[in-house]
């Protein structure tokens, strides 16, 4: 089957909204058994169109993680979800991004202490001291091109 787009689902939603509508004019004008055939035609209709849209609605890509929706159910605002979220990845950012600092540190400040102790092995720290700033810099770069900003 083919995915259905919210479209699709949310026409078939306007459709049971409009099947239970005429149910509810058909059973205010109840005038006995001559209605009576009509609500059964109106309540066979709408079990039809709540099956159509039971299968649509299940061949819809499921985007809403479902955090979202216990937290909704419990009454919440999911703006508030979404804004706990954006700063707890906003923390996790900085915990990493201080490490990698502090890690960066260790290197540049190992490497020099290395050149010190062993002066003929200059060219070699010197060499992974380039390659590593190397890396990072690619990283630095692909962190900026994803998030659209420079550092």
């Amino acid at each position: 089957m083919a995915p259905k787009s919210i479209d699709a689902v949310d026409d078939q939603i306007k459709d049971v909204i409009q099947d239970l509508f005429q149910i509810q004019v058909a059973t205010h004008n109840y005038a006995g058994p001559q209605t009576q055939q009509e609500l059964v035609r109106l309540i066979t209709q709408l079990a039809g169109s709540l099956a159509i849209l039971s299968d649509d609605a299940s061949a819809l890509p499921d985007q809403i993680p479902p955090e979202i929706i216990d937290y909704v159910d419990s009454g919440r605002n999911p703006d508030i979800y979404t804004r706990e979220f954006v700063e707890l990845v906003q923390k996790g950012n900085q915990y990493l991004k201080g490490r990698s600092e502090a890690l960066t540190g260790f290197r540049d400040a190992l490497g020099e202490e290395m050149v010190k102790a062993w002066p003929e092995m200059k060219t070699d720290v010197d060499n992974v001291l380039q390659s590593s700033h190397t890396e990072q810099n690619k990283r630095e770069e692909i962190v900026v091109q994803t998030n659209g900003t420079s550092t």
